[in-house]
């Protein structure tokens, strides 16, 4: 008679069972504390409701956690330039734009300007990293510090606007459509990833390096390019996020677009269950990290948390979050367990 199991192991050890029970608590106490949280009404034709605004809202968080998570899985390091990063593509696409009534350029000709934009920090990035040794935190660094310096000078330090309302369909609505545009090209960009490193040897390439970069060297993977590639995917993601939120504001502030994002796409990362060590990734454990962050964010909101206390309970979460993923805690279960089911025989032992 054939197995009707469908785990082959137990369910506790899927890599994605911790993060989904993150994910989880984190809304059952939104059940709890806000009634109408789950509630979605219709308003012009456009969904509204907690649910929907996390979508919305985290969908700039899981590009910068897709392409965080390859930047860590083949470097073992972090790349804390997304978020300056991010205001640099959003200010380079509204210089090429001009803030008046017209585009000085076609949209999509500033849309491309942005996306190289980004590509080119993440090759500095990458080259740094791959091919000077530099290690990924300080080599990051260096755009980290600059990046918002240089959107200053290109939108010449001043706030920018733009007036053409078709700018915000990216950050928003596109009329007609209910859902926010955000969450579709987070879930293209996600979709497209996981088929090209499910389909293609690249995701198990990107393992094998940051498991062992000499050792996949000598197999014959060119390590320098693979973790420059990461590095290059990174910076495409972090200008992606930029170009949503600047439509979404219809401006560029260069010294607050993205700020702090970098921290929130590490954390995602850590949630998703992926060890920053590098190595073994889990592309859907990211972007479950990163809707739970934003899940607490906005459940902070609901609970009248003001603005500058969030970052305190935060913290607090996702300390335990991450601490329940530790190594040395899944042990302690696993001992307990064994404990717990040694003495469950020995007590059946002496019922018999």
């Amino acid at each position: 008679m054939k197995n009707l199991n469908i785990f082959k192991k137990p369910i506790y050890q899927y890599s994605l069972f911790l993060p989904i029970v993150c994910l989880l608590l984190v809304l059952i106490v939104n059940l709890i504390q806000t009634p109408n949280f789950f509630k979605i009404t219709v308003q012009n034709g456009v969904l509204y409701g907690f649910i929907i605004d996390i979508l919305n809202r985290s969908s700039g968080l899981v590009i910068l956690a897709v392409g965080m998570t390859l930047v860590v899985a083949s470097s073992g390091g972090t790349d804390i330039s997304v978020g300056a990063v991010s205001a640099l593509a959003g200010a380079v696409c509204i210089a090429a734009l001009g803030t008046g009534a017209t585009y000085n350029v076609p949209y999509i000709v500033s849309i491309l300007l942005a996306l190289i934009m980004g590509m080119a920090c993440g090759t500095v990035n990458g080259y740094l990293v791959s091919y000077m040794k530099v290690q990924p935190m300080v080599a990051t660094l260096i755009l980290f510090t600059a990046g918002r310096g240089i959107a200053q000078l290109v939108t010449g330090s001043f706030i920018l606007y733009v007036k053409p309302e078709q700018f915000g369909y990216l950050g928003n609505f596109i009329p007609g459509v209910p859902l926010p545009t955000p969450f579709f090209v987070a879930a293209f960009l996600v979709f497209i990833t996981w088929i090209v490193l499910d389909k293609t040897p690249l995701g198990m390439y990107i393992q094998s390096v940051g498991i062992n970069r000499d050792a996949s060297r000598l197999v014959g993977l060119n390590s320098k390019l693979i973790i420059f590639f990461t590095y290059v995917f990174c910076g495409m993601c972090a200008a992606i996020t930029g170009l949503i939120s600047v439509s979404r504001t219809m401006s560029i502030d260069a010294n607050n677009v993205g700020l702090y994002t970098e921290l929130d796409a590490i954390l995602a990362v850590a949630i998703g269950g992926n060890s920053l060590r590098g190595g073994k990734f889990s592309l859907f454990g990211s972007v479950i990290g990163a809707i739970t962050i934003q899940a607490l964010t906005t459940t902070l909101y609901a609970m009248q948390v003001s603005a500058d206390q969030i970052p305190l309970y935060k913290a607090v979460v996702v300390i335990i979050i991450v601490s329940l993923q530790s190594p040395v805690v899944l042990k302690w279960f696993k001992t307990i367990k064994g404990k717990l089911s040694t003495r469950s025989h020995q007590m059946v032992k002496e019922a018999k």
